[in-house]
């Protein structure tokens, strides 16, 4: 016997008419204490060093009353006889949440050998262990390397942002990183440790395999609500806790930009809302040059450069303009001729090319995860293709020599988009376009949302 839905799936309402109603943020029913800290450690995620060949961090979570507990680290064999490892003892902060206090652990993981896979699992209280995850270091320069880019997951993570994060990796079984463009959840009311329970959740099988960088949004930020004034933005509680970054970032940013290394790119993370509200636009500017040519780092070794920063350069999305990031930023980007500037914010799908004249890059692109959806501006589409609307999208990119791929891909795993760049920096860099296999662009059909605002296509 066939049981029938409540409701249709895919346009609103139902075939019968029926009114559908809106979907909560998170699948945690009211007063549910699903994510309060316990023994058991969790949250468990491995980010770049600096030199992510010879280091990374981890950080984690458990309840209360666990102080400086331990990672192990071996190098990973064969057999479950893991031998004697190394130990190493965590740096804890206590954090509250409405769910309940508990304990954050951090871990800075040095001198290790490049391209080696290393197993590692993380201490809780009361006897508990996590499971040994696999993690390979970073190769030297020469090596391929493949990588995940995520827009902004934000809403609905448990529900819709999961099948995007278990496609990719069914199309990536090789990426050894996984960029995220900010605003990871939408959070701002104070009540949104279940937002960051689930998208610790829906990662948690990449991050069991790769690094996580992720990008600070203005939903990482407290108080994000449209007329809250900027002087009020404030760096979210989450964030400080939960990542274990590389600490090379920015004056004014210290603790939301960093760069990092790996194989032949160099990675660079910026903070859009530090920019355009708390005034340190200028201030990440002079720190990416300097990244990214002869001044701070001592520039770019790598042969590519690929930047991640929530808010875009050039928007998609109607009555929407970054103009401090055009200004301050956007000369270096162009300066320096970076391949790729990874974007969220505008939760459409759009590229463009960059503005120096008879370059291919850099290639600016905005991307969303999540089940938010907007609408461009018919600006987007003058001046972007392709572009999306209703849609969710993951990246992967490959990096082998003088070639970079690229492919953007649907929640159901068809290819949105796809080209390379190839050559070297020296001689000029070109743009080729593969168009064989691409579906069809994809416009939102629906006069409105289920709360009836016009201006997105869904909540």
């Amino acid at each position: 016997m066939l049981l029938a839905l409540p409701f249709a799936a895919g346009a609103e309402g139902s075939a019968t008419g029926t009114a559908r109603a809106v979907e909560p943020n998170t699948l945690v029913p009211a007063g549910d204490l699903r994510y309060a800290p316990a023994a058991q450690p969790d949250r468990i995620v491995a980010s770049p060093a600096a030199d992510p060949a010879r280091g990374f961090q981890v950080s984690w979570r458990t309840s209360a009353g666990v102080q400086a507990p331990r990672l192990e680290l071996v190098v990973a064999g064969d057999s479950p006889d893991v031998g004697e490892p190394r130990r190493l003892v965590a740096r804890t902060s206590v954090f509250g949440t409405e769910n309940g206090v508990g304990h954050q652990h951090r871990v800075e993981v040095d001198g290790l050998q490049p391209d080696t896979l290393y197993a590692f699992r993380v201490q809780g209280a009361g006897g508990w262990w996590s499971p040994w995850r696999q993690l390979r270091t970073a190769a030297e320069p020469g090596m391929p390397l493949e990588f995940l880019y995520f827009g902004d997951t934000q809403n609905k993570n448990a529900s819709h942002g999961s099948r995007v994060l278990l496609e990719a990796l069914r199309h990536a079984p090789d990426a050894r990183l996984a960029l995220f463009a900010g605003d990871l959840v939408s959070g701002g009311d104070g009540e949104d440790d279940n937002e960051w329970g689930e998208w610790f959740d829906i990662v948690a099988p990449v991050a069991a395999t790769m690094l996580v960088a992720p990008a600070m949004g203005n939903h990482e930020y407290a108080e994000e609500f449209e007329d809250t004034p900027q002087e009020r933005r404030m760096m979210g509680a989450h964030w400080p806790h939960a990542f274990a970054l590389a600490g090379n970032g920015a004056a004014g940013a210290e603790a939301s930009t960093y760069w990092f290394d790996m194989h032949d790119a160099r990675f660079v993370v910026l903070d859009g809302t530090s920019a355009l509200d708390l005034g340190t636009a200028r201030a990440q500017a002079a720190w990416l040059d300097g990244v990214l040519g002869d001044a701070g780092s001592g520039g770019s070794p790598r042969a590519w450069t690929i930047v991640v920063v929530h808010q875009p350069m050039f928007s998609p999305r109607q009555d929407r303009d970054n103009a401090l990031l055009r200004e301050h930023v956007l000369p270096v980007l162009e300066r320096h001729r970076v391949d790729l500037v990874l974007q969220g914010h505008d939760h459409v799908y759009g590229r463009r090319g960059g503005l120096v004249e008879g370059q291919g890059t850099p290639q600016y692109v905005v991307s969303v995860a999540g089940a938010k959806q907007y609408r461009l501006s018919p600006e987007a589409r003058a001046t972007m293709a392709p572009v999306a609307e209703d849609t969710q999208l993951y990246q992967r990119v490959r990096i082998d020599g003088d070639v970079l791929r690229y492919e953007a891909r649907t929640a159901t795993g068809r290819l949105y988009d796809a080209f390379s760049i190839e050559g070297d920096r020296a001689s000029g860099r070109r743009i080729v376009e593969h168009v064989e296999g691409r579906i069809d662009q994809r416009d939102c059909t629906r006069a409105a949302t289920l709360k009836g605002r016009a201006d997105r296509c869904w909540e």
